[in-house]
């Protein structure tokens, strides 16, 4: 299984990129996607993830209202479209997939998802 993320960039605070993840290999059926990202000097932090089966979705508390995860199942890629970025936005961002339909409350647990692709810097400036 591989994940190839892309769609990272530098922006000026107040504006949008969108974030992609291809997934290829193996086609999951109901799988967890999410993203995860770490800035520099910082642990790894979860952002959102969405389970494919229900579209059931969650948000870090710190992005609620400004990035939207979603998919396209013909496509098998999971999408992270953020606005209204800060520069405590910049960080790598991974995606992570999950073959499994994790429950909510395991949706921010890193270690859930045993697939990552290889991260995509995203730089916001002040």
């Amino acid at each position: 299984v591989q994940l190839q993320a892309s769609g990272g960039g530098l922006v000026q605070a107040g504006g949008s990129l969108r974030l992609s993840c291809a997934v290829s290999g193996h086609i999951f059926s109901s799988p967890t996607m999410g993203w995860f990202r770490q800035a520099p000097g910082k642990e790894r932090e979860f952002v959102p993830a969405m389970r494919w089966g229900d579209s059931n979705t969650r948000y870090a508390n710190s992005v609620k209202g400004r990035f939207t995860i979603s998919r396209d199942r013909a496509k098998n890629t999971v999408y992270l479209q953020m606005n209204s970025l800060k520069p405590e936005d910049t960080a790598v961002y991974y995606c992570a997939a999950s073959e499994n339909n994790l429950i909510v409350s395991a949706f921010g647990q890193a270690q859930m998802y045993p697939y990552w692709g290889q991260g995509t810097l995203v730089t916001v400036s002040s």
